[in-house]
């Protein structure tokens, strides 16, 4: 007898929902090749397995590691620090065997900077570098490439501060040439060949890089080797860049003002050398003190700010020869006005001295009367002077030779020649004030741009 057992279907609850029949596709689960199963781990890379404190090939021949750099911006540049900040993206290219793994798409793995600790990477550092850093926002950026062959790419983001040795002979004309420099710290070049993994080509650069104050004119790449005594020779990557440095942000603020000044302090020289008060009211009108000190103080105070934006440099820069210069034109302009001033003081009082000496006129000629209250003609001069009639002489030379002959007029033969000499010496002295201001207005300016065009044509 055979029995047979009826099943009953289940009921099912009610939910309240209708429930969807679920795709096929979502049963099927994807293979997880990261999972290490109980009994049997398979671990993608044999990390374990090997010594990754030495260096791949190690007791054989140097490794080579092909190096390529894209900088991403130059940030700075300091004059007073002498350095510049550069952000980069550093790549690595080395071939390590103990990394290769079997796969049948030829396809490479990719990892972040967890795995760099784990295994072998080039200990390449920046020489003459003052401060640097990985970049680790939002996480550290670090990237490592693994084919299955073993050939490895290790990227990451630095920034860093290195030193450049400038030279300001010409500044602000000048250009300077900085370099980034790469190298093994530990492995000599019978280790490690540290190359330029594409030559030229190995250097990117992004198109907008800029500077305020300089223009990026070429980078290129070199390499070479560099010994040191104590632990021989090693392999060396440069990244070098010329930077030349606008000039207009100069002209407007220190060359065009220093100009100003120079020709602010040629105005003494168009203002009559007897009108005195009239230098001090336009001296008082333009708020400059009537020696020029306040052109003087301007300079000083041009020279001073340009100094304390630069390093201290020991030598002459082209700036300082422009600035002391204008300061020199400056000077001797505050001279001229006060040697004019001094010699028209010291004639003014013999004038005084002479009139006071010969305070009545009764028993003179008229004409000579006529001379001293400032009207007389032109013939009676003359004759006064010791000049024939048909000599002409100006209103000014009148004026300056007719108390020396009242002088003399009265003296007895014997002192005569004597008194002529002086008198003939302060004429000169009178009229040479007149004639420093005369040549002055020739002398100052076509100096000044005669040294301007050796200037801007030897350092521009």
């Amino acid at each position: 007898m055979v029995l047979v057992e009826s099943r009953k279907p289940k009921k099912r609850r009610w939910t309240g929902q209708l429930e969807m029949p679920k795709p096929s596709h979502l049963y099927k689960k994807n293979l997880d090749v990261t999972k290490i199963r109980k009994g049997k781990p398979q671990p993608l890379l044999r990390v374990e397995d090997h010594d990754f404190t030495m260096r791949p090939a190690f007791g054989g021949p140097a490794i080579p590691v092909g190096v390529d750099v894209q900088v991403e911006s130059l940030d700075s540049i300091s004059e007073v620090d002498m350095d510049f900040t550069m952000t980069l993206y550093l790549r690595h290219y080395w071939k390590d065997e103990r990394l290769a793994f079997p796969s049948a798409s030829n396809k490479s793995m990719t990892f972040d900077g967890r795995l760099v600790k784990k295994i072998w990477v080039p200990d390449v550092f920046f020489v003459h570098s003052k401060r640097s850093f990985t970049h680790d926002t939002t996480t550290d950026n670090i990237m490592l490439r693994v084919f299955p062959d073993g050939h490895v790419l290790y990227s990451m983001r630095i920034t860093v501060t290195a030193m450049c040795n400038m030279d300001f002979s010409h500044f602000p004309l000048d250009s300077q040439t900085c370099s980034l420099e790469l190298e093994s710290y530990a492995y000599t070049d019978e280790d490690l060949m540290l190359y330029w993994k594409n030559g030229d080509e190995s250097l990117k650069t992004d198109e907008k890089i800029s500077l305020s104050q300089f223009l990026i004119q070429k980078f290129h790449t070199t390499s070479r080797l560099a010994f040191y005594s104590s632990t021989g020779w090693y392999n060396r990557l440069y990244i070098n860049f010329t930077l030349r440095r606008h000039i207009f942000f100069f002209l407007l603020q220190t060359y065009f003002p220093a100009t100003l000044m120079v020709m602010l302090s040629w105005v003494s020289f168009w203002i009559d050398r007897r009108a005195v008060p009239a230098r001090v009211s336009l001296a008082a009108e333009l708020k400059l003190d009537v020696a020029g000190i306040t052109t003087v103080l301007t300079m000083s105070t041009i020279i001073t700010g340009v100094n304390a934006s630069m390093p201290r440099v020991s030598y002459i820069k082209a700036v300082d020869i422009y600035l002391w210069v204008s300061f020199v034109f400056v000077f001797l302009s505050v001279l001229e006005y006060a040697a004019v001033n001094y010699l028209t003081t010291v004639q003014e009082r013999k004038e005084r001295k002479l009139r006071e000496k010969f305070p009545c006129m009764c028993g003179m000629l008229h004409s000579r009367t006529m001379m001293l209250d400032g009207s007389y003609s032109e013939s009676e001069a003359n004759s006064l002077a010791g000049y024939p009639r048909s000599h002409t002489l100006t209103e000014e030379d009148r004026q300056d030779k007719i108390v020396v002959h009242l002088a003399l007029s009265n003296e007895p033969n014997t002192s005569r020649k004597k008194g002529l000499l002086k008198g003939q010496m302060g004429l000169r002295i009178f009229q040479n004030t007149h004639a420093i201001d005369k040549y002055s207005r020739l002398i100052f300016p076509a100096s000044y741009i005669f040294f301007n065009l050796i200037y801007w044509s030897v350092f521009s």
